[in-house]
Order: structure tokens, then C-alpha cells, then sequence
């Protein structure tokens, strides 16, 4: 695989102030494989987040530099999916309709959508399906519960091929058997479509499970304190978690964050 992200010596203040104290991450490395699966864990407050903002290019760096795909971002990026905790699904339009917003809205694709909208509809009904929501295209979200709303999200993520699909702790708020259910098909889905993901996750599980690599972050100012590669081979059952050699990355992981919070 090739690097699709680089992040260089990468800084961030909010108020731009290049002060140590005032800085949200500090001097963050990070390189990306295209077609991977990569975590960012860490305390609260550590720039998890933030990070997701300067891959987007919706918060440009204070130093340093972001590259996606061999070029600077420099702004707002196209072709990058985003979904979060809370599905942010409109409640006044049905699944279909949602899933088929950003065809509406995308500079990219608006004057196409209205020539080709039944070639769109295929495709978000087709995903739809894959994602087991097959009926449900014409209920509105207040009709599904809350893990089939995050599924119709992550399709609205999804739906226009994005090179890069930005996950914020989007299974932060579902009972345990749900978000299991949502770890395997998102699995499934990267696997089949091979695009790039990164997820912001505080579920040390979650990342063990679904990643190729984790970065673990430490308090504010957020550092890079260790770059995981996870080797478990795909397909994963969901079983593996059981197992002795997950249990231990698991706790390594925890190590890590425990000891950046107490160097706090």
C-alpha cells in the first residue's frame, strides 16, 4: 500500500499563539497507508479530534504541514466521508433521502444527481442493503432505532466513494450487542471497498478490533507516545477479543494512555 496522509511536525493552537501551553496537539508525525484502517485512542482533551479536523482541512495547522494523497491541504478536502457519535441524520427526510445528500450538496456531483438520479438511488439503495437496512429506505429516522440510524449514517458517508472516511467515536453511544454488530459490518465494508479510514475512538476494543495501526495520543498538548501494528489477521471474529494475544494489546494500549495521564 502507499502513503495516502502524512502529517508533519504538525502543530495546532486555536488562537494561532505557537506557544506550548496554548496548543491543542504538538509536533504530530503521522503517516497513512492507502486502503487502511488506522486509530487514533487517547485521554480526553489529548486532540483526538483535532486531528479530524486538519484531515478534513477544516482547521488548517498552526506549524507543519498536512499532505493527503501527495498534496498540502490547504482547505476544506472533497472526497472525505465523515460520520460521529450522534447520527446528525435529518429528521424531515427519510433514509434514502438522507443517504443521497451529499449527491445534493457537493459541488462535485449536483448537476450530475440531477441528470443521473436513478443511477444514484441504485447505489444508496445497494449500500443500504449491504449495511442490512433493505426495507427501510423510506422510514424516517425517528422510525429506527439507534444502531440503524448509524448504519444509514456511515452510508451517508459512504455513498459517494470517498478516498477517506473520518470516524468520530460513531459507536460511542449504542449498547454493547449493537456496537459489536456495527464493528463487523464497518470490517466488512472497508474490507470489500478497500477505502481509507480513520477512527477517533476512546474504545480500546474498538480499535484493537477494526485497525491496521493505532496512534496513541497523550494529554494536552496531544503527542504521538506509540504507534501500534496490529496484526490479527482478516476477516476478525468478533471472538477474537477472548483471546489471550488481544487481551494483552488491549492492555498495552491502556498502559500507554495510563502512563501519559499520569505524566500530566
Amino acid at each position: 500500500m502507499s502513503e495516502f496522509i502524512k502529517l508533519e511536525k504538525v502543530s495546532l493552537s486555536y488562537n494561532g499563539s505557537t506557544e506550548l501551553q496554548d496548543m491543542a496537539i504538538h509536533e504530530v508525525d503521522m503517516s497513512i497507508q492507502q486502503g487502511s484502517f488506522t486509530a487514533v485512542v487517547g485521554p480526553s482533551g489529548c486532540g483526538k479530534s483535532t486531528m479530524m479536523k486538519l484531515l478534513s482541512g477544516l482547521q488548517a495547522p498552526t506549524l507543519g504541514y498536512v499532505f493527503l494523497d501527495n498534496r498540502e491541504v490547504n482547505g476544506p478536502v472533497s472526497g472525505v466521508g465523515m460520520a460521529f457519535q450522534k447520527s446528525t441524520l435529518l429528521p424531515w427526510r427519510n433514509i434514502i433521502d438522507n443517504v443521497l445528500l451529499p449527491f445534493e450538496v457537493s459541488p462535485d456531483y449536483e448537476h450530475r444527481y440531477r441528470r443521473r438520479k436513478s443511477e444514484y438511488v441504485n447505489k444508496a439503495m445497494s449500500l443500504l442493503e449491504q449495511v442490512g437496512l433493505k426495507g427501510f429506505e423510506h422510514h424516517f429516522p425517528w422510525e429506527l432505532s439507534g444502531g440503524m440510524q448509524q448504519r444509514a449514517s456511515i452510508c451517508r458517508a459512504l455513498v459517494h466513494e470517498p478516498s477517506l472516511l473520518i470516524l468520530d467515536e460513531p459507536f460511542g453511544a449504542l449498547d454493547a450487542f449493537t456496537r459489536e454488530e456495527l464493528w463487523i459490518m464497518l470490517s466488512e465494508l472497508q474490507q470489500a471497498k478497500k477505502f481509507t479510514v480513520l477512527l477517533v475512538t476512546h474504545d480500546l476494543e474498538e480499535a484493537a478490533y477494526l485497525a491496521d495501526d493505532i496512534y496513541v495520543m497523550s494529554t494536552r498538548p496531544g503527542r504521538i507516545t506509540h504507534h501500534e501494528k496490529v496484526t490479527f489477521e482478516r476477516p476478525r471474529a468478533i471472538d477474537i477479543r477472548y483471546e489471550p494475544t488481544f487481551s494483552k494489546l488491549v492492555q498495552k494500549l491502556r498502559g500507554f494512555i495510563k502512563s501519559a495521564k499520569e505524566a500530566a
